[in-house]
């Protein structure tokens, strides 16, 4: 069974075309990693899938409906969170209003966001402003799972944080997988970390999909010649 379907998408930036037929699925408690080099077409695709950018040709489809024409906020009632890359949370509110700003029913509350991220539970009526990056970085995992998704996107979220949040991110992470039946789509350079979570992999290449398969498959090889600097 498949919840996110993206079929041979391409999209521009005005003239500019940045996408050439990319495609990957994700099943429901399923991890995906999203692999490549900068610049390669990783974030582009995660736009297209929450409708922050129209694809050309191609289609997105959410557990079976296709998402063509669907605006951003539609995407995200219908089960997409998505966690932005660089920690876009609201500074001038407090840690609870961040959470609460665009929660929804569900599992997913202040008590449980607390539970896995302690830190934030002891923090609720502080400004965002002056949490501390990797606490931020926290914040908008949280914010996004307050939304009680049914797929969880993370664009780079361990990107620039100190070593020991970075653990305590992707330890969030793996008990997401373990004790939810979420699907994750994941962004991320930390191979290593990736390689405790992830099912499967796809690595994109100048816009277009070049390689697909379950992550043990991932040999030094295909990471030398598409990730490797």
């Amino acid at each position: 069974m498949t919840l996110l379907s993206v079929e041979r998408i391409e999209a521009a930036y005005g003239p500019a075309q940045a996408l050439f037929g990319v495609t990957l699925d994700v099943a429901p408690g399923e991890v995906l990693a999203l692999l490549g080099r900068n610049g390669m077409g990783k974030s582009t695709t995660i736009k297209v899938i929450c409708r922050l950018l129209t694809a050309s040709t191609g289609k997105v489809s959410l557990d079976g409906q296709d998402m063509a024409g669907w605006p951003s906020h539609r995407a995200a009632r219908a089960g997409i969170g998505l966690v932005p890359e660089g920690r876009r949370v609201f500074p001038p509110l407090t840690v609870e209003e961040n959470l609460t700003a665009a929660a929804r029913p569900g599992d997913w509350t202040l008590a449980t966001v607390s539970d896995l991220f302690p830190r934030l539970g002891e923090r609720l009526g502080q400004r965002a402003a002056s949490l501390s990056g990797g606490e931020q970085q926290m914040l908008a995992i949280g914010r996004a799972l307050m939304t009680n998704p049914r797929l969880l996107i993370l664009d780079e979220a361990t990107e620039g944080l100190a070593p020991v949040v970075r653990q305590e991110i992707w330890a969030a992470i793996r008990r997401l997988k373990a004790e939810t039946g979420l699907a994750i789509l994941v962004v991320d350079k930390s191979l290593k970390e990736l390689a405790t979570v992830a099912d499967r992999a796809v690595i994109i290449e100048g816009g277009r999909s070049r390689w697909a398969g379950d992550f043990a498959e991932l040999t030094p090889t295909l990471t030398e010649r598409y990730l490797g600097v």
